[in-house]
């Protein structure tokens, strides 16, 4: 069985509850005592909750971190700030899905170029050194930056997304987080209104803003925060990181105690 017929197979739409949940700062935030004890609540009920990482990380990153650390192996992955659909085996590798990201593809078409010759000597910006496949990626100097680039880049017809006021993501138009999370949760035949998405930044707003069940976990961004006001699907957590998700799911009664 290919390993797109094992998770077409997987039975994933009749899970009780599913967690979309961004990494750094949410599902890999609080402290170490709150995330094992939350890790270990998921990985006991792994049979009646779904878990999808929608997050900035690449493939590699995330294989490693569930590999290598206590982290749950999530059932797919949402990452590269929305530019990679993927599902995950039981060995940990991803693997993207074809029929997903061809819109995502055609939308960036062959722009790493064109973009890495516009933003050459763009002041405040320094090129990642990690690769993406749709996507380019760099930090932000907020002394320096000259919002220049990004008018510049919306000019080829590619998004700009700023997070954190230090990190500068180009995007193929139309394309994020919550869209990419959408499609994927469509294509499993999820329901909405059982999926939990949580964020802390402002690269979390699109899948935020998608009207599901939401949190945003304790010290997340002000511009964030600012953004979801009269948000009420969105649960605004005391609770940092785990300790927020957990907090949401109960104010949201997604899960029996």
């Amino acid at each position: 069985m290919s390993l797109q017929e094992k998770i077409a197979s997987d039975g994933l739409e009749n899970r009780q509850f599913v967690l979309a949940t961004d990494l750094d700062g949410t599902f890999l935030g609080g402290d170490d005592s709150a995330r094992a004890a939350f890790y270990q609540w998921i990985e006991e009920r792994r049979d009646r909750i779904g878990l999808i990482f929608v997050t900035g990380r690449d493939p590699a990153f995330i294989t490693a971190l569930t590999r290598d650390t206590n982290v749950p192996r999530p059932d797919y992955v949402v990452g590269d700030v929305g530019t990679t659909i993927a599902a995950v085996s039981p060995d940990h590798s991803i693997a993207p899905i074809p029929a997903l990201e061809h819109e995502i593809a055609q939308a960036w078409g062959n722009s790493h170029e064109r973009v890495g010759d516009l933003l050459s000597d763009a002041p405040g910006l320094t090129l990642q050194p990690t690769s993406f496949r749709y996507r380019m990626s760099y930090d932000l100097d907020p002394e320096t930056y000259d919002s220049a680039a990004a008018t510049k880049v919306r000019a080829l017809g590619l998004d700009v997304l700023i997070s954190d006021n230090r990190f500068f993501d180009v995007l193929p138009r139309g394309i994020s987080k919550g869209p990419s999370l959408r499609r994927l949760l469509a294509h499993l035949r999820l329901s909405e209104g059982r999926t939990l998405v949580a964020g802390d930044t402002l690269n979390d707003f699109s899948m935020l803003d998608l009207g599901l069940p939401a949190v945003a976990v304790g010290g997340s961004e002000p511009a964030l925060i600012d953004k979801l006001q009269g948000a009420h699907h969105v649960h605004m957590a005391t609770g940092i990181g785990v300790s927020g998700i957990a907090e949401a799911i109960r104010h949201h009664n997604l899960f029996p105690a």
